[in-house]
């Protein structure tokens, strides 16, 4: 006889949610956010948003939102990306200033390389993620996930590089080892079929 997973509680959004957060001192502070998400699913209906912070630890005008449904956009960092735990308590995300999408399309076979093309106006954000490692799938209890108040279940794919690209200029830093589910990746990884569940 099969056996069935069922997370109790109310699905809350679907969709994915690849990021990459780089540092030039594998000690020091983070030079760059950047949280991209791809939603089919949510009280806010459908949408994208890529929230970027080329400040984190200040307000900045390079402190970014670029998305096709900013009610979506604003409900995602109050309740999920503020969690985050490299974006926590961060003075960056208190200055967002948050621009419309005009043009997204991801590249790339998620195999060896990914890659996301976000346009907004006259800026240009390149996201890629290369030398990407064995996909593995897991579910966070809620006393795991970011909010301490969901189940998620997702499928993550690490990677040994990634960078961020602002209107052909890349920014500083490299994603460092970090650990998750038994796993070592990095702290660029590509997020798919992720679901978070209110308990």
């Amino acid at each position: 006889m099969s056996e069935t997973t069922i997370f109790p509680g109310t699905v809350e959004w679907s969709g994915e949610n690849p990021g990459i957060s780089l540092k030039e001192d594998p000690n020091g502070p983070f030079t760059t956010l950047a949280s991209f998400f791809r939603v089919v699913l949510s009280p806010h209906g459908r949408g994208h948003a890529l929230v970027l912070l080329q400040s984190p630890q200040e307000a900045s005008p390079g402190n970014v939102c670029l998305t096709d449904n900013e009610p979506l956009a604003r409900w995602l960092i109050a309740e999920y990306v503020s969690h985050f735990g490299a974006w926590r308590g961060l003075a960056g995300l208190q200055s967002i200033n948050f621009r419309k999408l005009d043009h997204v399309e991801a590249d790339g076979d998620a195999i060896g390389r990914y890659g996301e093309t976000v346009r907004a106006g006259d800026l240009t954000v390149k996201l890629d993620w290369s030398g990407l490692g064995k996909p593995f799938c897991f579910a966070l209890a809620p006393g795991g996930s970011a909010t301490g108040k969901h189940h998620m279940p997702t499928l993550f794919v690490g990677c040994d590089k990634a960078s961020v690209t602002v209107n052909g200029k890349a920014r500083p830093g490299a994603p460092v080892p970090r650990d998750i589910a038994g796993q070592r990746i990095s702290t660029a990884m590509l997020a798919f079929s992720e679901t978070w569940i209110r308990a």
